[in-house]
Formats: structure tokens, C-alpha cells, sequence
């Protein structure tokens, strides 16, 4: 299959099958449901993890060599620098778009209802970014080769499900009909495709940047996974539970570890 072809459609299954995938959940019983989503959020901790340091960044210091070192690490704090920033820009925006009301003649009401809709609204262009970015790191790894792809897509994946039930409950409750929040959410997974296609463009005419790229990727995944999953994590401190997450990141981390493991047999 062509270099192309894999890239476009495993960013496909990184954005939108994920998003399918994730809607699952919702049809399950909310008890049952909330026992399992944290369980996957321990499994993704551990996926990222091992996907940024045991497949991306491996592969970027290969590229680059000993004389590369040094720009690999500036590059790796540069992207923690800006997933930071991005962060920020995205919570800003949020508590921007959920501000006091105003003076006007709208009811508490209606202003209520305002604000969940922009919230919503806010929600689908914040997950249309975070796919094209993820498709941008899956095509970055598919141009290194083909098994470092699908282990990043594996990582996406396996992040984007919880990330993607959150989205979808948070849709219909900014007043999105359950059906049009499902459409919604796979619609930005489609961002995902298009971020995958700029990145075969851009990267493949410059591929001596490419292991300068996977340490960008690597820099996302360690800041999704130490920033943005474990301190959701903290919030179960009692031994039974995080005796489960240990367990389940290690077991994240030891399925990236064998997948790579695989690919260079």
C-alpha cells in the first residue's frame, strides 16, 4: 500500500474511529461507564508515555545522531513550550466564552443557554485543532517508517477515546441532539485527515526536519499524558485504586513497548 494511503487512513482511525468508538460509552450504563473511563484514562497515560519515550524519541535521536542531540532537546522543551501555551490559549478562550453577562435585554435563561451553546461550540473547534495536530504526528511517523506509525496511532488512539466521551456528553449538554453530537464529533476527526495531508506536503520536501518533528511529537505526549491525564489520576488516591492505575499504565506502556518490539523483527 502506498505511503500515502497508510497515512490517510490511520489518521482516519487515530480521529474518527476513535470518536466512534468512544460514543460506545454513552449506550452503556452510567455506573458501569464511569467505572471503566478512568481505566482507560490509566491505560492512555501509560500508551503516551511509551509511545514518546519509547518509540518517538528513540527514533529522533537515531535520525539526528550525536551531533543532533542538543537541538533535540531544545526542540523537545520548545514543544512542551508551546502545548503549555496551547493549553493556556484554550482555557483563556473557554473562561472568555463563559464570561459575565451583559446588560442586554436577554433573560438568565436564554444567556444560560448561550453560554452552553458557545461552550459547545468551543468544544468542536478546540477538537478540530487537537486532530489536525494529531494527524500532523501520526504522518511525521509514518514518513519514519511504517511500524512507527502505527504505534503512534495506537497512542492517539488509545488517548482520544476518554478525551472523545467527554466531548460527546459535553455536546449535549450545550443543547446538540445526541445523533447531531455524534455527527459533530466525527466530523472533527476528519481535521485529523487534513492535518495528515498538510504534514505529507510540508515534511516529505524536508525531511532532514523529520526527527526534529517526532521530538515535537514526543513533547506533545509526555505533556498530554504528565499535564493533562495523571493529575485526573490524583484524584483516587485510595491503595485499591492506585494499585489499578499502576498496573494499567504499566500495562499501556508494556503494549507500546511489545508492539515496537514486533515491528523491528
Amino acid at each position: 500500500m502506498p505511503l500515502l494511503a497508510w497515512i490517510l487512513t490511520f489518521s482516519a482511525v487515530g480521529g474518527i474511529a476513535s470518536a466512534a468508538f468512544a460514543v460506545v460509552f454513552l449506550w452503556i450504563r452510567e455506573e458501569r461507564a464511569a467505572r471503566i473511563l478512568p481505566h482507560c484514562v490509566s491505560f492512555a497515560t501509560g500508551a503516551l508515555l511509551g509511545a514518546a519515550l519509547l518509540a518517538l524519541l528513540p527514533e529522533a535521536i537515531e535520525g539526528a545522531g550525536v551531533a543532533g542531540a542538543h537541538p533535540l532537546g531544545l526542540t523537545l522543551v520548545a514543544g512542551l513550550g508551546v502545548f503549555f501555551v496551547i493549553e493556556k490559549l484554550v482555557l483563556w478562550w473557554h473562561n472568555h466564552g463563559d464570561g459575565d453577562p451583559g446588560h442586554g435585554g436577554h433573560s438568565h435563561d436564554q444567556h444560560f443557554r448561550g453560554r452552553e451553546h458557545a461552550s459547545g461550540v468551543l468544544v468542536l473547534v478546540g477538537d478540530s485543532l487537537h486532530n489536525a495536530l494529531d494527524g500532523v504526528l501520526i504522518a511525521a511517523a509514518f514518513l519514519t517508517s511504517v511500524s512507527l506509525g502505527l504505534v503512534t496511532t495506537l497512542a492517539v488512539a488509545a488517548h482520544e477515546v476518554p478525551h472523545r466521551v467527554g466531548d460527546f456528553a459535553l455536546l449535549v449538554q450545550a443543547g446538540f441532539s445526541r445523533v447531531r453530537a455524534l455527527y459533530l464529533n466525527l466530523a472533527t476527526g476528519l481535521a485529523s485527515v487534513i492535518g495528515a495531508l498538510a504534514a505529507w506536503y510540508g515534511l516529505r520536501r524536508a525531511l532532514g526536519v523529520l526527527p526534529y518533528a517526532l521530538a515535537f511529537a514526543a513533547a506533545g505526549f509526555l505533556y498530554i499524558a504528565v499535564a493533562g491525564l495523571i493529575p485526573g489520576l490524583h484524584r483516587r488516591a485510595d491503595p485499591r485504586a492506585s494499585a489499578i492505575q499502576v498496573i494499567l499504565i504499566g500495562l499501556g506502556i508494556g503494549v507500546i513497548a511489545l508492539a515496537e518490539h514486533l515491528a523491528e523483527r
